[in-house]
């Protein structure tokens, strides 16, 4: 059973976007609004932090434990119930490294007090509460009790088998449908086409890797298909017209159109490294080439910490002892 600490942090919003939501607010039934929000961070741990760990955590995050957040006007905004944010994953990995290890997850969400919100109707409340998030990356709760749900641990579902050779088509609407695959008619026909050929039933493990290859997500199959202009078909696919770009200038190209990226080489500069024999920080000089990233998929990850408009908190490290680093051989 995993242990679970709350600690309240600084203010989460500028005056600028703190007005800025006031006078939205104030469109609702004539609300008059006073707000105040502050960052909260929910953590996960093995087992119940000591006084130390906490204190760290208080170092690391700039909050304070708290217990409870008491308020009739909390409208408490965390990560959609179900997901782990790409916040986490970094901050998470940042307090390991910092000795903390026996936290499994580290979340952060946002209290919002917006005073005299719970008189509202319900109707209005729900107004009120799509101002302050995202509904498609984020809920709303009503108290930090709820917060749990947050570390619901759920056991893997058993795999499901879709009755293709029974119920045809229908079995695959069915599962379109209650899987949320958004598959065309056109991949429906498809994928009956494959399985009569395999000889077997799909499973929705299967079902649901199609659905994310051929969704939004991931057009690949769009990108490299077959370019027609009315109805004259075209040497290159949209993908290799593209590719045309570093077929005609190769030079200085390393790497190109792997998983989305390329590497171009670049000048010789210097890099600050951890020297293994003595341990401390140096100038070591190295070719610094430039790589260009471009990111087909739809989805952030800890590559991109702070995605949106969410400011970025000031860092604070805390370390158990001095940094040891060389002189900087270019002062002289």
């Amino acid at each position: 059973m995993s242990e679970f600490t709350c600690l309240l942090g600084e203010p989460a919003l500028s005056d600028f976007r703190k007005r800025k939501i006031v006078k939205r607010l104030a469109g609702i039934s004539g609300l008059c609004a006073t707000l105040k929000a502050n960052f909260v961070y929910l953590v996960e741990s093995a087992a119940s932090l000591d006084e130390q760990e906490i204190t760290r955590l208080q170092d690391l995050l700039h909050g304070e434990l708290t217990r409870e957040l008491h308020s009739e006007d909390l409208h408490l905004v965390v990560p959609r119930l179900g997901t782990q944010s790409p916040w986490s994953s970094k901050a998470t990995d940042i307090a390991r490294r910092c000795g903390l290890d026996s936290v499994q997850r580290i979340e952060r969400g946002t209290a919002y007090f917006v005073r005299g919100s719970h008189f509202l109707a319900p109707d209005q409340r729900i107004r009120l509460r799509s101002m302050l998030h995202d509904r498609m990356t984020q809920s709303v709760l009503a108290s930090l009790a709820d917060a749990h749900e947050l570390f619901i641990h759920n056991e893997p579902a058993r795999l499901g088998c879709i009755s293709v050779s029974e119920r045809g088509s229908d079995a695959l609407r069915a599962a379109n449908r209650d899987l949320g695959l958004a598959l065309s008619e056109d991949e429906i026909a498809y994928l009956l086409e494959a399985y009569a050929a395999m000889g077997r039933n799909p499973t929705d493990a299967e079902l649901m890797m199609f659905a994310q290859a051929n969704s939004e997500h991931c057009r690949h199959k769009i990108f490299n298909a077959q370019w027609i202009i009315d109805g004259d078909r075209k040497a290159q696919s949209l993908f290799s017209m593209i590719r045309n770009t570093h077929a005609k200038s190769p030079d200085g190209v390393l790497s190109a159109y792997h998983d989305n990226s390329a590497v171009l080489a670049g000048p010789l500069g210097e890099r600050f490294f951890v020297d293994a024999e003595c341990g401390a920080y140096i100038w070591k000089t190295e070719k610094l080439p430039f790589q260009i990233k471009v990111e087909t998929h739809n989805h952030p990850t800890a590559i991109s910490p702070f995605p949106g408009q969410l400011p970025v908190p000031e860092a604070k490290f805390v370390m158990n002892q001095p940094l040891a680093v060389a002189p900087d051989p270019r002062s002289g």
